[in-house]
């Protein structure tokens, strides 16, 4: 059975996709549905608010990164059990990867996903400071790429019930119907910093507050009747599972321990799928408060922000050094982003956990790209000339010792060629982000390496 969806997107970034997506599936769930949220893009950030909604994990829809023939299995291994999924865009709805040639849609874009999906899209428009020339508008996005079916808009924070009147006029022209109208509330404006905003684990309980406000905006203002009926999803494609995509294992067990909390949020949901299917008992724990899970065999540090939490990370000094102690015995240790940035010596002058020698430091400089990258040497995760294609999403730099060997090299037409992380013993550490399903090999080849320590 297909799951029916609908794809939330906007002319541009900062139309309100988020808060009219998230307060969409709390609005849904609320009135009896079984919700399945998404993410275009390499967004973590968004899907912990989708979350919450939905009380189910948030989900990513990238095919620049797992490849258009992933998206429709991802898609129906994450709206299993549910009767209607809710896709949040990525900027605006023909916005993806910049490329060589002016190809629509963009690869990666929205428009690009509810075609795979063949799902429809709802366009959520920032009504401030125009009227008639809203009709303009809808009429442009709407028959800009034939293949792309706009099939009702959400007008987004509408001034008056005056000017709310003058943009149903005007859509009446473009025959897109208006599907909700929601009044400028300033007070649903959620905090932001430089990568998008405040993560909802961090948040804490002010996160599910906001959740509930959005839930409520939504369902006030929007014709949830209207959006089911406009649901639809015409991929046939049969739900990825994790255990084909591992394929047969070596056997043997092994404890994963990987970071979470609020300075290292940033994973996929099917990483810790592909973990215990590959055989591994995945044990979260806070690297803020906590010490390394007993019995470990390796450890996981996805990305994050520990220059946010810098102190606070530097302060357990305890699990600092059971993460070095374990990583000088050859132990897998896998690190991205703000999991490179921890295993350093120091970030900004605090004490980090010393596995690799070098220094972090916080810039001013947002680094924000995906990247085709190659395996530069054997680790436990890659086999030297392994191709991948990541993304990088931080505003930290690191120098390391130049002993070391890269985990990657990339280039291309914005950037000259990189050398980017280290691999050194059993540690695999780098900037770039990568998605597990677009790889299962290599999360079953760093089970394999941490169940071959637990037989020696």
């Amino acid at each position: 059975m297909r799951v029916p969806a609908v794809v939330v997107a906007a002319p541009a970034s900062g139309s309100g996709k988020t808060t009219v997506a998230t307060g969409l599936i709390g609005a849904l769930r609320r009135a009896g549905h079984a919700v399945a949220p998404f993410k275009v893009g390499p967004d973590f950030i968004d899907p912990g608010y989708h979350g919450l909604a939905a009380g189910r994990p948030g989900r990513n829809l990238d095919p620049v990164l797992v490849g258009d023939r992933l998206i429709g299995p991802l898609y129906a291994h994450g709206a299993s059990g549910a009767d209607i999924a809710v896709v949040e865009g990525v900027m605006g709805l023909f916005d993806g990867r910049i490329g060589p040639d002016a190809t629509a849609p963009a690869a990666g874009s929205t428009a690009h996903v509810a075609g795979l999906l063949g799902a429809p899209v709802i366009l959520v428009v920032d009504a401030r400071g125009q009227s008639h020339s809203i009709a303009a508008l809808l009429h442009g996005f709407s028959t800009f790429e034939a293949a792309t079916r706009v099939r009702g808009v959400i007008l987004n924070r509408v001034g008056s019930s005056r000017h709310e009147q003058v943009l149903r006029q005007a859509c009446e022209q473009t025959g897109v119907p208006v599907l909700g109208a929601i009044p400028r509330t300033a007070e649903l404006e959620l905090p932001t910093r430089y990568l998008g905003l405040v993560t909802a684990v961090e948040y804490g309980h002010r996160a599910q507050v906001a959740v509930e406000a959005m839930t409520a905006l939504v369902a006030r203002h929007v014709d949830l009747a209207a959006v089911v009926a406009a649901a639809e999803c015409r991929s046939t494609d049969p739900p990825w599972d994790p255990e084909v995509a591992v394929g047969e294992t070596q056997g043997g067990h092994a404890t994963v321990a990987m970071a979470a909390g609020k300075a290292f949020s940033f994973g996929y949901a099917e990483h810790s799928e592909l973990l215990h299917a590959a055989g591994a008992d995945v044990v979260e724990f806070d690297p803020l408060a906590d010490p390394l899970p007993g019995g470990a065999h390796a450890v996981l540090l996805p990305g994050g922000f520990p220059e946010q939490f810098t102190a606070e990370l530097s302060a357990n000094d305890v699990v600092r050094r059971q993460i070095s102690e374990l990583a000088a015995t050859g132990a897998p240790v896998h690190a991205e982003c703000a999991g490179l940035i921890y295993l350093a010596s120091e970030l900004d002058g605090h004490p980090m956990c010393g596995v690799l020698a070098g220094s972090a430091r916080f810039t001013a400089h947002l680094t924000l790209a995906y990247r085709d990258a190659v395996a530069v040497a054997d680790s436990p995760l890659y086999s030297a000339g392994r191709r991948v294609v990541g993304h990088e999403f931080h505003r930290t730099a690191v120098t390391f010792d130049e002993s070391y060997q890269p985990a990657w090299v990339y280039g291309g037409d914005d950037v000259a060629t990189v050398r980017d992380g280290v691999v050194h013993a059993g540690v695999h550490a780098s900037y770039l982000h990568t998605h597990p399903a677009a790889a299962p090999d290599a999360v079953a080849r760093f089970v394999a390496h941490a169940a071959a320590r637990t037989r020696t």
